[in-house]
């Protein structure tokens, strides 16, 4: 049995990979020197109630826009600049709908605040569509065999890390975890008993906490790799380097990856977005209906965001159509 005493949700020092801690941002040369407001802007984001990861995107993706605006003037910005710049990302860029959106919403925070700061004298993003998405269709998970590649992968790992990043692949497909929730988790957030366990996510998407049950299979990976770690305090993280620092969200992106290229897995690309969406369709195939639940389990605002998971796959819309089309042969 591990038990490690958890203390509230209290913010840690450290940086990123620590808890709340933000890092200063740095703006780029370009926004110092040619847009002082827009570097005055970067710098309030930090003091907003915003995870550190949405920090540092909404500055870089003003600074993108301002590469790409330069030398024009910012307080002769205009709702036709805005779009020009949405018709570039998706078409000179080729960006998907989602990325487009995320880089219009950092523009939108920028010009509501410069209104308010009466740095522009109208708000010109509030006209500013998004990009349409698909919302139609849903996500895809691993299926059965290629969870048990990537598993396989995982405990045939090199360098002593078959059992660190076993139990990491267990815990991402058994919790659903966003990439950030596993790079900051705790020993104190871990309870693993015989029969029952538990992981708690303190510093979730929006600051949210929420505690996850672990079955058995991620609570045998975890015992199994944390008795290779030796003496620890409830502060150290779970998941770690060959070197002993904690495991990064980048690192955990590419330790998916590695172990899906060696699992042979081509179907779709691995990562921790993969293993969440594994998550979600395997909660509902087990327990159809239960989209509070899962909403709950994900750290879901909105049971909207939740509902994805329970439209038809392209595939299923595919076979549909193949049964139900109109016979047209002769």
């Amino acid at each position: 049995m591990l038990v490690v005493s958890r203390p509230y949700c209290a913010p840690q020092t450290g940086g990123l990979s620590g808890g709340i801690t933000l890092r200063t941002i740095q703006p780029s040369v370009l926004i110092e020197g040619d847009y002082p407001w827009a570097a005055e802007f970067s710098r309030t984001l930090a003091r907003e109630d915003l995870s550190p990861l949405t920090v540092r995107g909404y500055a870089r993706d003003v600074e993108l826009f301002l590469e790409w605006y330069a030398p024009h003037k910012l307080e002769k910005l205009t709702a036709i600049d805005l779009i020009h710049y949405r018709g570039h990302l998706a078409g000179e860029k080729a960006l998907r709908p989602a990325s487009i959106n995320r880089r219009l919403e950092a523009l939108r925070r920028l010009c509501r605040w410069a209104h308010e700061q009466k740095k522009l004298k109208t708000n010109v993003a509030a006209e500013v569509k998004l990009a349409r998405t698909v919302r139609g269709i849903r996500p895809k998970g691993l299926n059965g065999s290629e969870v048990q590649a990537l598993l396989r992968a995982a405990g045939q790992s090199a360098h002593g890390l078959a059992k660190r990043n076993y139990a990491l692949v267990q815990v991402m497909l058994q919790a659903g975890l966003r990439v950030a929730d596993a790079a900051n988790l705790r020993m104190a957030d871990l309870v693993l008993h015989e029969r029952a366990g538990s992981v708690r996510v303190c510093q979730g998407k929006g600051r949210k906490e929420r505690e996850i049950p672990l079955n058995s299979s991620a609570r045998r990976g975890l015992r199994v790799y944390l008795a290779t770690r030796g003496p620890f305090e409830p502060s150290d993280p779970v998941f770690t380097s060959e070197k002993g620092t904690p495991l990064s969200r980048r690192s955990i992106q590419r330790v998916l990856s590695e172990l899906a290229r060696r699992g042979k897995i081509t179907r779709l690309q691995v990562s921790a977005h993969t293993t969440r969406h594994t998550f979600s369709l395997a909660f509902l195939k087990r327990h159809p209906g239960k989209l509070v639940e899962l909403a709950a389990l994900l750290g879901h605002e909105s049971l909207d965001t939740t509902a994805i998971y329970t439209r038809p796959s392209k595939e299923e819309m595919a076979d549909d159509l193949e049964t139900s089309g109109l016979n047209a042969d002769r």
